[in-house]
């Protein structure tokens, strides 16, 4: 059984940063994709960042992009997502998440999920 735990977040202002830590136990390597997703209150959960783990090609979304980076320790079997200038619209409840799927964006493609962790930007 695969097993997630995040940290990292926090409280920060504006154009700050953070780094999110996701530490994975149970490590299988047949595990296509580690991502990170955000829930704000009110809204759906959205796909932020993801990582293919044979390759290390990375995906963002469009909101991320040019702010926030996924890289992954395959040594340490961590996956960390670096978020600079950090904006308001990006509060919320950050996930790490794990799966054997393709389409990384969607959150039936992942099989194990974190517990999550909170991150507050306030302008």
């Amino acid at each position: 059984q695969v097993q997630l735990v995040e940290s990292g977040g926090g409280s920060v202002q504006a154009g700050g940063s953070l780094r999110l830590s996701c530490a994975v136990s149970g490590w299988t390597y047949s595990m296509k994709c580690m991502a990170w997703f955000r829930q704000a209150p009110g809204k759906e959960r959205e796909g932020v960042a993801a990582i293919r783990v044979a390759s290390g090609l990375s995906f963002y979304a469009d909101s991320a992009k040019g702010r926030f980076t996924i890289s992954q320790d395959n040594a340490n079997n961590t996956v960390y997502l670096v978020m600079n200038s950090l904006k308001p619209a990006d509060t919320g409840m950050y996930y790490c998440a794990a799966g054997f799927g393709s389409s990384w964006r969607e959150v039936d493609e992942y099989d194990f999920w974190g517990q999550g962790t909170q991150v507050t930007v306030s302008s």
